[in-house]
C-alpha cells in the first residue's frame, strides 16, 4: 500500500502543494527530550524548491521547539493528509535548517518561492528549508473527510501590531523562544531586522 518516491514531482508534488494544512515533527537527541509536533497552515507559506527540497515560513509563536531541534540535529518529518478527495498520507523525512532573517539566502528564498503571501503581519522569524532523504506515502484510509473553509485571520491581526523591536521584546518574555523546553538554543535574539 505504501510507496517510496525518488523525488517530489508530478502527482506527489501537486498533492502536497494543494493541502491547506501539514504537520512537522522534530525531537532532540536526548532520549528523554520533548518530541515536538506542530500544525502549519496559511496559504502560500509552503513551497517545493526542487525535487528534493521543500521550505515553509516560520512565523511568530509562543515557542521555538522546531528551530531548537533543527539547530541541534537537523532531523525533521513533514506530513500531509488528504482530508478531501482520495485518501492519502505523504511524509517527507529529512534534514532541515532554519534560515534566519540575517542569512544572505533569506531574501532570495522569500521573494522567489513565497510570492503569494505577505509575511510582514505574521512576525516572520525564519524560513525552514528541508532536504528530503525519504519520501513515502501511505493509504490514509482512516483519515476523516473534513472541509477546509478558509485561513484564520487571528495570527495576522495579532502580530501585525509588532515592529522588529516590539517583536523581539515579545519573544524575550516567552520562556521557550530563545531556549527550548529541553534547554537547547532556540531562536537567536534580538531578532534581526525584517528584510526589505
Amino acid at each position: 500500500m505504501g510507496k517510496t518516491y525518488e523525488r517530489i514531482d508530478g502527482r506527489l508534488r501537486t498533492f502536497i502543494e494543494e493541502q491547506p494544512l501539514f504537520f512537522t515533527a522534530t525531537a532532540p537527541l536526548s532520549g528523554d527530550g520533548t518530541v515536538n509536533l506542530s500544525p502549519k497552515g496559511l496559504k502560500g507559506s509552503f513551497a517545493v524548491l526542487d525535487e528534493h527540497t521543500v521550505a515553509y515560513l516560520d512565523f511568530a509563536g509562543s515557542n521555538a521547539e522546531t528551530i531548537a531541534h533543527l539547530r541541534e540535529n537537523g532531523r525533521i518529518t513533514l506530513m500531509w493528509c488528504a482530508f478531501q478527495g482520495p485518501p492519502n498520507i505523504v511524509r517527507v523525512h529529512g534534514r532541515g535548517e532554519p534560515v534566519f532573517r540575517d542569512d544572505p539566502r533569506f531574501t532570495d528564498l522569500l521573494t522567489t518561492h513565497f510570492p503569494e503571501i505577505d509575511p510582514s503581519p505574521h512576525g516572520l522569524r525564519a524560513i525552514i528549508v528541508v532536504h528530503a532523504e525519504l519520501v513515502r506515502d501511505t493509504c490514509g484510509y482512516a483519515v476523516p473527510f473534513m472541509t477546509y473553509d478558509e485561513d484564520r485571520d487571528l495570527h495576522a491581526k495579532r502580530f501585525a501590531r509588532e515592529d522588529d523591536e516590539s517583536l523581539s521584546a515579545y519573544f524575550a518574555k516567552k520562556e521557550h523562544i530563545a531556549t527550548s523546553m529541553d534547554g537547547l538554543p532556540g531562536l537567536p535574539l534580538p531578532l534581526p531586522m525584517r528584510p526589505i
